[in-house]
């Protein structure tokens, strides 16, 4: 290989781009010592733009297509080099490729909470995270401020800055549209839109940059909020809170009287239920309390009952009506003493269940059986 073939191959005559990866913003075309070639044709693909840089100044920018490097297609940089009549030597010359295409797989997210006003909780802490896409619009300001003579700049040199700016712009969007969080999760699409539209400003003219597309997939409120909002949900699915006690407080009466194979006990439980529900029922104070072991008549008379119906003196307040087969089985259960007072319609006032004829017999009837009778003798 003679001399000049050897000189003929250091100057490089084609220059391209093919961008095998998927978040190169900006490369630089490797050409080290060799000269780019008069005549040299130069590749733009779709999605690209090339930059020609001569000693630090950005001469001439193209768009996708073929070139031939002459000085018909490179004005400028004939301008520079004062080839005013054309040229036959080689040059040296920085070719910037810079992408155009979106690059959609990027994420943003709040690396910790917010804190916003909520109309309707107060302060509130919440955090969000979502998608956006990014795009190099103008590639002389981007190379001019942002890559320098970075010669593969990568979008993660700069994503850390623009997750920080949605960020920002995420805060002053849900504060201007003044947004309850319940009802971030239908707005998400104007918050979204309002955050994309506050980045550009800032991205555009300074950077060359855009963001074509930017998504809000979820904000999130702290543990302790959501719970709250699930407890504030069930209880508005409930409704009166008192009304659904005593409804299930009646159920749980009629499931206990249904269940004939529990005998005593299943009265008792009854009577218990019975208690707790006559107490959600009668407002506290209403009649007088007695003592342990007093016998004193309790205040003024409660409504009269129907026949049959008892009442009974539970800390100072009256509980009941029961009837006569639910308080036998209070005590037949040990809920309901000897000592207990009641009183049931036609009494002159409250008496120790002991000392009532008709309850009386009950109490007797838990003592134990006297020994059964001996057996007969055997038959001869």
């Amino acid at each position: 290989m003679g001399l000049f073939d050897r000189l003929r191959n250091e100057l490089i005559d084609i220059i391209e781009w093919i961008d095998d990866s998927n978040h190169t913003l900006v490369w630089r075309f490797p050409r080290f010592n060799n000269e780019i070639k008069n005549g040299a044709q130069l590749i733009v693909r779709p999605g690209q733009q090339a930059i020609l840089v001569n000693e630090g100044q950005i001469a001439d920018v193209y768009g996708p297509g073929r070139y031939v490097l002459s000085t018909q297609n490179m004005p400028i940089l004939s301008t520079l080099m004062g080839w005013k009549y054309g040229f036959e030597s080689p040059f040296k010359c920085e070719v910037y490729f810079v992408s155009t295409r979106q690059i959609t797989d990027l994420k943003w997210g709040t690396p910790n909470p917010i804190l916003l006003r909520d109309p309707e909780f107060g302060p509130i802490r919440v955090r969000a995270f979502g998608t956006y896409s990014l795009q190099a619009v103008d590639a002389k300001a981007l190379l001019t401020e942002v890559v320098g003579t970075d010669s593969n700049f990568q979008t993660d040199e700069i994503t850390e800055l623009i997750r920080s700016m949605i960020t920002s712009a995420f805060s002053e969007a849900v504060a201007e549209l003044q947004i309850s969080a319940l009802d971030l999760a239908q707005r998400y699409s104007e918050v979204a839109k309002t955050v994309q539209e506050k980045v550009v400003e800032q991205i555009d003219d300074e950077y060359g940059l855009n963001l074509p597309k930017l998504v809000v997939v979820n904000v999130s409120l702290p543990e302790e909020v959501e719970k709250a909002v699930d407890t504030r949900t069930s209880m508005g699915v409930i409704g009166d809170m008192n009304r659904y006690q005593q409804f299930q407080m009646g159920n749980a009466m009629t499931l206990a009287a249904e269940n004939t194979a529990g005998g005593g006990a299943a009265e008792g439980m009854g009577l218990g239920v019975g208690l707790a529900m006559a107490n959600r029922m009668v407002p506290g104070g209403m009649m007088g309390g007695v003592g342990a072991g007093g016998g004193a008549a309790m205040g003024s008379a409660a409504p009269p009952p129907p026949p049959g119906a008892w009442h009974v003196a539970v800390d100072g307040q009256t509980q009941g009506p029961f009837g006569m087969q639910q308080l036998a089985g209070g005590i037949s259960s040990g809920q309901v003493s000897p000592e207990t007072m009641v009183w049931t319609a036609g009494m002159q006032g409250w008496q120790a269940a002991g000392t009532v004829p008709a309850l009386a017999q009950l109490f007797s009837s838990q003592a134990a059986p006297p020994p059964p009778p001996p057996a007969a003798p055997p038959a001869s």
